[in-house]
């Protein structure tokens, strides 16, 4: 049953599903939490990020060969790799001079995973979408 009253906002209803509305409310995230995780998808949101992981979800790799892999200089490469070791999504390790870059945890590596699979799947759907209009026409 929907209890309903006036707002400023001009919404009239102000609760219809009361259970759902608890059950959602006893499951939500901390604020907290909810500004580590959001932090992640943010540090996430640049191209360049997603394939620096993406490469390093492969293989451990120097800076340099990270920056060749990718085509841009190990200045801008370092740079954005400091920006995903502040959140714990890579890790280093030094031998000599040199700095090696692995993904921090299997966490990482299953978020790119299920990131992609949304994309591709996504996208094959739009594609498959596509190809039933244009046999419709």
């Amino acid at each position: 049953m929907a209890l309903v009253t006036a707002k400023p906002d001009g919404c009239d209803v102000l609760c219809i599903h009361p259970e759902s509305v608890r059950a959602a409310r006893a499951t939500l995230l901390p604020t907290v939490e909810a500004q580590d995780l959001a932090a992640i998808f943010s540090v996430l949101a640049d191209p360049t990020r997603v394939r620096i992981v993406q490469a390093l979800s492969e293989r451990e790799l120097c800076v340099c060969d990270l920056a060749n892999v990718l085509g841009l200089r190990q200045s801008t490469v370092s740079h954005q790799l400091r920006l995903l070791r502040a959140l714990r999504i890579v890790r280093f390790r030094k031998e000599g001079r040199i700095a090696y870059y692995a993904l921090d945890d299997a966490h990482v590596a299953a978020l790119l995973a299920q990131g992609l699979a949304h994309v591709r799947e996504a996208a094959g759907a739009a594609a498959g979408g596509r190809a039933v209009r244009a046999g419709a026409a």
